[in-house]
């Protein structure tokens, strides 16, 4: 079994950055990687995988999780919950389009009351 990478602190500082503002969103160790929960609720995970590849993953509303397995790479579905999907991380990440969908995610995860807290979006 090959070893996982280390998922690059700079990237890993770059979603801290976004997920750190959020009420009640704490980061921690995975099992392999980072992830950053609100409660008992994972918001997102960023990992290395056996086959040297970066990704990350979050929550997305029932309609965006299709509309993401269908558009394939850099995105991917799991089979972990109907809500979960992913996004391969590299060099070309668009972190702008990243952190809009880590605040989804955040909002999808996280309590009303602690929503409420957040800017509204317009």
């Amino acid at each position: 079994m090959a070893k996982r990478p280390e998922v690059p602190a700079e990237w890993v500082q770059r979603i801290r950055s976004v997920l750190e503002e959020y009420p009640g969103c704490k980061e921690e160790e995975a099992w392999v990687g980072v992830r950053w929960r609100v409660g008992h609720s994972t918001v997102a995970h960023v990992f290395g995988g056996e086959d040297q590849l970066f990704r990350i993953t979050f929550r997305a509303e029932p309609d965006e999780v299709m509309a993401f397995r269908h558009l394939g790479a850099p995105y991917f579905g799991t089979d972990w919950s109907d809500n979960v999907v992913g996004l391969l991380l590299d060099d070309s990440t668009d972190w702008s389009e990243l952190s809009e969908l880590l605040t989804d995610s955040y909002r999808i995860q996280a309590p009303a009351r602690l929503v409420r807290q957040l800017p509204s979006s317009g």
